[in-house]
């Protein structure tokens, strides 16, 4: 079995955006590669899970989500890295349409997306993280028995201080994927993992 760090994309290995509708809106944000190329050099699959409503909602089919995530390949490919899979939910329970208005166990905070490349990827997931900027990356992850960090990109810091003021403050919360990348590896050692 394989570590693996679960990596959502929106916030976390890419700028916020309002909608990203096209491949051309999307943008690594700052030090994505070379975090990434860390993680895989201490031996961790990158896998990136995320939830993409804008699919539901009508606002993007499933193949152009496919062109948006062979372009975040390309700018990773560009920098040397790549992630090793792309995990995603299309559904929304409420504003979703047609075949997309579901209530499913893919969409974070369900572990569905994490729970699916553990099987499809023999990832050992008490050894592997997840990375983002929303509780429900962290609650995702925490479902299927992964330890989480909050990033303070996208919008981590709202979630912070949501979470703090709900009393589940995140155990880790760091300025960015830079961070939590060395926070990983540091905890790593530790834990005498590798």
């Amino acid at each position: 079995m394989r570590r693996a760090v679960f990596v959502d994309r929106d916030g976390t290995i890419t700028k916020e955006g309002e909608w990203i509708r096209h491949p051309g809106a999307l943008e690594l944000v700052d030090g994505a590669g070379e975090a990434l190329r860390a993680l895989h050099q201490a031996g961790f699959l990158v896998v990136m899970y995320s939830n993409q409503s804008a699919v539901a909602r009508g606002m993007i089919t499933e193949e152009g989500l496919a062109d948006i995530h062979e372009q975040l390949q390309r700018l990773l490919e560009a920098q040397g890295e790549r992630l090793d899979a792309i995990y995603y939910c299309p559904h929304h329970p409420t504003a979703g349409v047609g075949q997309y208005r579901v209530v499913c166990d893919c969409r974070k905070p369900k572990p569905g997306l994490v729970l699916q490349a553990a099987r499809e990827m023999n990832i050992d997931l008490a050894g592997s993280w997840c990375v983002g900027d929303m509780a429900r990356d962290l609650d995702a992850g925490r479902a299927a028995g992964v330890r989480g960090i909050l990033v303070a990109t996208g919008k981590g810091v709202e979630e912070f201080a949501r979470m703090k003021g709900e009393g589940r403050p995140p155990e880790w919360f760091e300025p960015d994927i830079t961070a939590a990348t060395r926070r990983i590896l540091s905890l790593t050692q530790i834990d005498g993992a590798d």
